[in-house]
């Protein structure tokens, strides 16, 4: 018997540790650990732990088809979890157990003290790489260290992603009977609206949703993407961070698009290769999994130290019709778009001048698609704290973002129904034009929050 462990890899295409599990024809046994306690003190968001949970279910539905049942284990937190894998497996006189590789922290100290315990008990254990299509550590710079700017990066990777190995797996295989009965799938977290109708759930689901994107919207992906009023990126990323899709699906899907010469493929598979980036960077630099700066010089930063402005950022009242209506959409959705993630992120960091780990950890309590590496990697980029980041001196306008992103102001006027009278430059920078609204004024000066920015960067002394 073997024993797959299966963490943020929902899925049974192109899923390395049960595939491989089941080609030995020993019968397979899945397990997923239950860890609310663990989630909360990471900030998973309960919008995303309920598709985790509603994917859970789909899985043990394809997992039957096939006689795997799908065993759960409630844990306190990661520090209980080798244990009771291994009590599984004692159970059921499993020979080995296979499992997909995390590269946050806490999860690879994890997986190290199962491997431990595992070979103490005389257990065979197997990691295989699921979340990334190349290993931590296979992508070093001439000088054998991680890379920590993007464009070297994406040049070594570049002339790899044709290789024969990046090709996805298929489905596991089935086996003649089950060992056992499978674990019912139950809530752990309060019944809320999570916005079921905008994350369905289940790996059918996520390939219905890449195949629309890669045949329709991926033809104009390269044009379009920065928009956030039009429907022109995938949306993907939460079946991405719960693993209910692959990168290498993802890939292939990409490659096949750019061989029928759609432009906007290069374009995206840009930014699957971002998403690598930082997984290796997370896994390189474990400093970022913890709460630090990867530039260590900007630890010293005079951050702010402001509730209230904190609580207006985060409520989508900062008096930035941009900015605002993307706290709103992460509020009521889940979910921003890109574009926007920058622009609110630097906003908070460069015109607020608001340590950056706040943000970050609201985004986290917040998003479906809540991952750490691409979360980390973002918030730093646009605090310029971070690998590859923005130069200080960046600072995005965030009206001009309006007028360049939004000119019409559909995706405004969506979420700030207040300003749906307005039109034109009014609607961009309302205070100029009309003040009689509900709306409020801006918290603080564009001009004003630029210089206290740059200064802070030059010279770090405080000038809060």
């Amino acid at each position: 018997m073997h024993l797959v462990w299966l963490r943020n890899d929902l899925r049974l295409l192109d899923n390395p540790a049960l595939y491989y599990a089941s080609r030995a024809r020993q019968g397979v046994i899945v397990a997923v650990a239950i860890t609310p306690e663990q989630w909360q003190q990471h900030g998973d968001a309960p919008i995303k732990q309920d598709l985790y949970r509603r994917s859970l279910i789909e899985l043990e539905k394809q997992l039957n088809t096939l006689n795997i049942p799908l065993r759960l284990l409630p844990c306190q937190s990661f520090a209980h979890l080798p244990q009771a894998l291994l009590t599984l497996a004692q159970q059921y006189r499993c020979q080995q157990l296979h499992f997909n590789h995390s590269y946050e922290w806490n999860e690879h100290q994890c997986e190290q003290a199962l491997q431990q315990q595992a070979h103490e008990q005389g257990l065979h254990c197997q990691g295989h790489h699921s979340q990334v299509l190349f290993a931590p550590g296979s992508l070093l710079t001439g000088q054998g260290e991680y890379y920590s700017v993007f464009t070297p990066f994406k040049r070594k990777a570049w002339p790899l992603l044709q290789d024969s190995s990046l090709l996805p797996l298929p489905a596991p295989l089935g086996q003649p009977q089950s060992p056992c009965t499978s674990d019912p799938v139950l809530p752990w977290q309060e019944e809320a609206d999570y916005r079921t109708d905008l994350w369905p759930a289940g790996e059918v689901a996520a390939w219905q949703r890449l195949q629309r994107f890669a045949n329709r919207t991926l033809l104009t992906y390269d044009r379009q993407r920065d928009f956030p009023d039009i429907a022109g990126t995938s949306v993907l990323s939460p079946y991405l961070t719960l693993g209910i899709l692959s990168p290498r699906q993802c890939l292939q899907a990409a490659l096949a698009a750019a061989l029928n010469g759609n432009k906007g493929a290069e374009t995206w598979i840009n930014e699957l290769l971002w998403r690598e980036f930082y997984k290796h960077v997370l896994f390189g630099f474990p400093r970022v999994s913890k709460g630090r700066a990867f530039k260590v010089e900007t630890e010293s930063l005079p951050w702010r130290q402001h509730q209230q402005d904190l609580q207006r950022w985060q409520t989508g009242q900062t008096g930035y019709p941009l900015v605002d209506a993307a706290m709103r959409q992460l509020n009521q959705t889940g979910w921003m778009h890109n574009r926007l993630r920058m622009v609110s992120a630097m906003f908070l960091s460069k015109h607020l001048l608001l340590d950056w780990r706040l943000g970050e950890a609201y985004f986290m309590s917040k998003l479906v698609d809540g991952d750490l590496a691409a979360n980390n990697g973002g918030w730093q980029w646009s605090a310029s704290t971070g690998t590859d980041a923005a130069p200080y001196f960046r600072i995005f306008n965030p009206v001009s973002q309006s007028q360049r992103f939004d000119a019409k102001g559909d995706f405004i006027k969506r979420f700030i129904p207040e300003l749906s009278s307005l039109q034109g430059k009014a609607l961009h920078a309302p205070w100029q034009f009309q003040h009689n609204l509900s709306y409020p004024a801006p918290m603080v000066d564009h001009t004003f929050a630029r210089n206290r920015v740059l200064a802070a960067f030059k010279d770090k002394a405080s000038l809060s």
